[in-house]
């Protein structure tokens, strides 16, 4: 995401500029949320409708605003998709195991989805398998220090915002 949103700022037509602040703005959103959700999820073990659900439109918004504005419709496809995938997929986990995840986990899944979704399939994947990846290495070390047993439950939300962030921070994805 930075080097498109880079890209956008760098092109100087009016499309892209315009393009550019919405993406920023998506990104700022994208920022205060998670530092607001996972502050709330982690005392809490709750991520609030609230909070979670008036981001939907807002961020879908701001992306697909970007998107069409710089001349990139697919990607607002992407945005749809990458939401309605992460969404069905955490959902599928919650019936399977409803002691593990939390229905508002689902919900937040959809909107990363939002997000990684607006830069491709694999970003969807690499954010998704990110969040798994730095739960599994919380839960190891709660584990290996004695603060937690494997059926310790922990806040996912957390990990699932942190998957996203370092997937569209990493460059290398891109």
């Amino acid at each position: 995401m930075v080097d498109i949103l880079a890209a956008y700022w760098g092109n100087g037509t009016v499309g892209t500029a315009l393009a550019a602040v919405l993406l920023s703005l998506a990104l700022a959103w994208f920022a205060v949320l998670a530092l607001r959700l996972a502050a709330i999820d982690i005392r809490t073990r709750r991520l609030p409708n609230a909070l979670v659900l008036p981001s939907y439109p807002v961020a879908g918004g701001l992306l697909a605003g970007a998107a069409i504005a710089a001349g990139e419709p697919d990607r607002v496809t992407g945005t749809v998709l990458g939401a309605a995938a992460l969404w069905t997929g955490f959902f599928a986990l919650r019936l399977l195991s409803p002691a593990g995840l939390g229905f508002g986990d689902v919900k937040l899944a959809g909107l990363l989805g939002l997000y990684l979704g607006f830069l491709g399939p694999a970003h969807v994947l690499a954010g998704t398998v990110g969040a798994f990846v730095f739960g599994g290495l919380w839960g190891l070390g709660l584990i290996l220090t004695r603060r937690g047993t494997a059926s310790s439950t922990v806040a996912f939300g957390p990990f699932l915002l942190l998957g996203a962030a370092v997937t569209m921070l990493v460059p290398a994805l891109e």
